[in-house]
């Protein structure tokens, strides 16, 4: 079975950091930078000497007005990356990362496990591919269950709720009923309210507000706010990469809601930005 968490690791002890690796020519932030294999393992090398927890491995872009590529290009450009990092890299017990593939698509989700994956990230929460909780399932492995409407062309459009932590709460729990259904343990599912997915501005910040409603459930909560739109909209920082200090009192607040996973692009300044929530939010007070 493939390794659950980094080992001699608990939930709740620290804040577990994500360091995204996209493997795609048209992601918003860094499209086409670690296409090659090559550069995405010196990528992921540098990620891992930053002190990433684990790495997310993707090959669809999912920004708003992505075009789908279908599994095979998917896979094309995942899996030689994925089996250089392998290669390469320390495995978990040895202080190496753990590897996510961040995929809605159960051919991708299958032979990536095969290759030695050891995570499931699916931005559908097995809505796109119901087939994927199946795969998850038989592996045994963990599995974040992320909540999103629609696809890359629609989604922005299906941003409309009365209550959007409730609505987002109570998808979530169903997404969490047909992944329990396919057989996924329920110990191997994370929650990602999907900040940025069919979610405005406004929004986004009202799942900040009461990410702890969610946590309430009793599932680890991945957040990935990295770089994203809502952050230039509040800053008026049209360039994302130059949204790492907003990205950072996101995380801050996430962690101090009960987040127990962030997913950036920018490890060392999150890193350490953790750190410090932790030790604010989850060490014991000492006595007098």
């Amino acid at each position: 079975m493939s390794p659950a968490w980094p080992p001699a690791f608990r939930w709740g002890d620290r804040t577990l950091v994500m360091g995204i690796l996209n493997l795609t020519p048209d992601s918003f932030s860094d499209g086409g930078r670690f296409v090659a294999p090559e550069a995405a393992l010196r990528r992921a090398r540098l990620l891992h000497r930053q002190g990433a927890d684990l790495l997310d491995l993707g090959g669809q872009s999912t920004r708003p007005g992505a075009v789908d590529v279908g599994a095979d290009v998917e896979g094309a450009r995942v899996l030689p990356a994925l089996q250089a990092i392998r290669a390469a890299l320390p495995s978990p017990e040895a202080g190496g990362p753990l590897l996510s593939i961040d995929t809605f698509r159960a051919p991708v989700a299958e032979a990536a496990l095969a290759a030695g994956a050891h995570w499931i990230n699916d931005v559908s929460a097995g809505r796109r591919d119901p087939a994927l909780l199946a795969v998850v399932a038989a592996a045994g492995c963990p599995c974040v269950l992320m909540h999103s409407r629609g696809d890359s062309r629609t989604m922005d459009g299906l941003a409309r709720y009365d209550d959007v932590t409730a609505e987002v709460r109570q998808e979530l729990l169903r997404a969490t009923e047909r992944a329990l259904a396919a057989g996924v343990r329920p110990e191997r599912i994370l929650w990602d309210p999907g900040l940025g997915f069919a979610k405005s501005t406004a929004h986004n910040l009202a799942l900040l507000r009461h990410l702890a409603l969610l946590r309430a459930e009793g599932f680890p909560l991945l957040v990935g706010p990295s770089r994203k739109r809502f952050i230039g909209e509040v800053l008026a920082e049209p360039r994302p990469r130059a949204r790492l200090w907003g990205t950072a009192a996101v995380c801050a607040q996430a962690i101090a809601a009960g987040a127990d996973v962030l997913r950036v692009h920018d490890v060392t300044p999150v890193l350490q930005t953790a750190r410090m929530a932790d030790a604010l939010c989850r060490a014991p007070v000492a006595s007098d």
